[in-house]
Formats: structure tokens, sequence, C-alpha cells
């Protein structure tokens, strides 16, 4: 068997192992990535290339979520991924969910967000449903295409040296080795990135620490014939985001479990991003098991859509794609693990790989070299 030597090896080649390419070259590492797949096809480009600040959860995931937006923004200018919009305009349908929103707002990660009551949200977005509460608008998300954005990362990580092994299937990782289907890697370092994929590697720490995995519901609009100056939020979102809890968060959980109960069950909550054809990415949903089914049943479809529509006033456009999505999921919102010596697992286990995988690269790159905790680590909550 042939064997190759590198600084670090990757096992995984979705965002978050990018992510870790990425930190690892950064220091004048030579890297190697290994992925069973010949192109990304899974979770890191079936999202909504959304990279998320507001509504993060408090601590370490905000921190991580700032810290991967400028790398982001950072990465995008130097290989031309396009950024198609910026900011998030969170928007209240009801009373209750303005009444969170000023909480949020009021708060240390409220800061350079704008409230906006009913009026001025009319004047900032007329193509907004009437009725609507008001929202809060941030200026701090970018939003990419993943479909193109993640592939373009990758090719710009190749053409500065990073080395990619795809279509190979790893067999198995122990200290200072990879094994895969043509050989083997010799690596200082190896971080093992492995996403979906639960049984392969490290079954047992996945079992301990719970992991199961999540599916939602994607799909494609075509061009409303309406531009939307950011992306959109609403209040089922401030249920499931868990950065808005707050004193009064517990009335708007009321009000939806008595007039949505059907939304919740399907952990549905509306994002809605807009791409430089107009077209629109919509969803999503949440449902869990450890072997997700691959149908996409028409009525939780048809609820996001419903929520679309309330939000803006559309009828939702022909929907020209429909796909799913699966990524783990667990008790926290990201793990590592050390499960050999030089070998860490990590894994998102909450849906935020793109809003935070760049930051989390920095922290294990870091700490495998014995370096000091990265900046926005050592910020104060």
């Amino acid at each position: 068997m042939s064997a190759a030597s590198f600084d670090i090896a990757i096992v995984g080649a979705g965002i978050v192992g990018l992510a870790h390419a990425l930190a690892a070259l950064r220091h004048g590492l030579r890297v190697a990535v290994i992925d069973r797949e010949a192109r990304a096809v899974g979770a890191s480009v079936r999202n909504f290339g959304f990279i998320t600040v507001t509504g993060q959860q408090a601590g370490a995931t905000w921190r991580r979520a700032r810290r991967t937006r400028d790398v982001w923004a950072e990465i995008a200018a130097q290989a031309g991924i396009a950024i198609h919009q910026r900011g998030l305009l969170m928007v209240a349908r009801r009373p209750e969910a303005m009444d969170v929103l000023e909480d949020f707002a009021a708060g240390p990660m409220g800061a350079g967000c704008l409230l906006l009551d009913a009026a001025l949200l009319r004047q900032t977005m007329p193509a907004l449903a009437p009725g609507l509460a008001g929202a809060l608008q941030s200026p701090h998300e970018v939003r990419v295409d993943s479909r193109d954005a993640v592939p373009r990362f990758a090719a710009w990580l190749e053409a500065r040296g990073v080395r990619f092994l795809r279509g190979c299937a790893v067999r198995g990782v122990e200290t200072g080795i990879v094994s895969h289907a043509a050989g083997r890697i010799l690596a200082r370092h190896v971080v093992v990135c492995p996403g979906p994929d639960l049984v392969s590697l490290y079954p047992e720490v996945m079992a301990r620490r719970g992991i199961t995995l999540c599916k939602l519901h994607m799909l494609r609009l075509a061009d409303p014939g309406v531009r939307f100056p950011a992306p959109l939020m609403s209040d089922l979102g401030l249920v499931r985001y868990l950065g808005y809890r707050g004193p009064r968060l517990p009335a708007l959980r009321a009000r939806l479990v008595a007039e949505q109960p059907a939304h919740l069950a399907d952990g549905i909550h509306l994002i809605a991003v807009q791409h430089t054809d107009g077209s629109l990415v919509v969803g999503d949903s949440h449902h869990y098991d450890a072997s997700p089914d691959p149908f996409q049943p028409q009525d939780v479809d048809a609820r996001m859509l419903e929520e679309f529509t309330a939000v803006t006033g559309l009828r939702a456009p022909e929907v020209t794609e429909r796909w799913i999505g699966i990524y783990p999921s667990g008790p926290d919102t990201a793990f590592t693990e050390a499960v050999a010596d030089g070998v860490r697992l990590v894994m998102v286990t909450s849906g935020t790989g793109a809003s935070t995988a760049f930051a989390i690269g920095e922290e294990t790159v870091a700490e495998l070299l014995g370096l000091p905790r990265p900046p926005h680590m050592r910020e104060e909550a």
C-alpha cells in the first residue's frame, strides 16, 4: 500500500473539514483532505448558505458565529465567492414576538440591531404582509450560495497546496495514520469531521453522546418579482434559536402552541433567502431519527409555504426544486473529542456548521499545535 506524509490529515470535505483545512493552511501546515464523495453533496451544500449570528446561543456559539462570519467575508473576497445578501430581518407577526425581540435587543447580543415598529417596518419593506407587529433588523449576517461557495472554497484551498483525495473511503484512523481504500496517509495530526456518518468511525462516541440525525425540507421558489433587502425569519424561529430565550418567550411559545401546533410538531421555522437571479430558498423543518426516511411529505412543504405567505403577503411562486438535508444532532451545539493521541473527532451537532465551522477549525488546530486559544475564544461571553 502506498503512503504519503502530511502535517495534518482531515477526514471529511464538508464545510467543517474545509474549515479545519483553512486553519491548518494558515499555520503553514501540509494538509490532506480525504472524502468518500467525488464532490460536496451533503449538508454543506443542502442549506441556505446563511451565516447566522443573531439568535445564536449565548457564549461560545455566538462568538464562533461572529468569527466565522468574518472569515467567510475574507475568503469570499479571495476565492470569488459572491455574497448575495447581508443582514437579517426577523419579522414579528404577533405582539408576543415583538416582546421577545425587545428583550433581545436590550441585551449584549442585540448590539447593532435595530427594532422596527409596524410603521417603520412598512417603510423599510412595503412588500411585506399587512398587520405585522414589527421586526428586528440585524446587520451582522452574510449569505452565500452554498452550492457555488463550497466548491469554490475547496478549489481555492487546492490551488494553495491542500491535497484532496476524493472518492476515497477511510477505513480506519489511529495515531499518525489514516488508512483508506488506496493506501495510507501518515500525519502528525488527524481531524475527523464525519458529518452525518455516525457508524463508520467512532460509533461508540456517537452513542455515548446521544447523537442522532435531523432531516429538514427545503424548497427553491421562482423569482416572485420582489427583492428582499435581507434574509427573512419569523416568530417560529424565536422558539428554535437559543439566543432569543428571555423572560417573555414562554408567552410567545404558548400562543404558537395554540395557533400553529402542526408547524411546531414538524419543527418548522421560516428562513427565506434570495439569490441574485431573484429565486428564493425557503425552509425549513426538523424531524429526528437514527435513519431518517428519504421522503418529503407535501403537507410539511405546504406549512412552510403557509408561513412564507403569512410574512411576505405573497402567494408562493412556483416550486422549482425540492430537497432534504440531513445533519447530526445532539445535546450540544458542537463537540471536539480527543479519540487518540493527535486525533480529534469534531462534529457540529446543531445545524450551525456554515455559521460556526471556521472558528471551530481555528480552535482545533490551535489546540493540536499547543498554541493559545484563538482571540474569539478569549473574549468575555
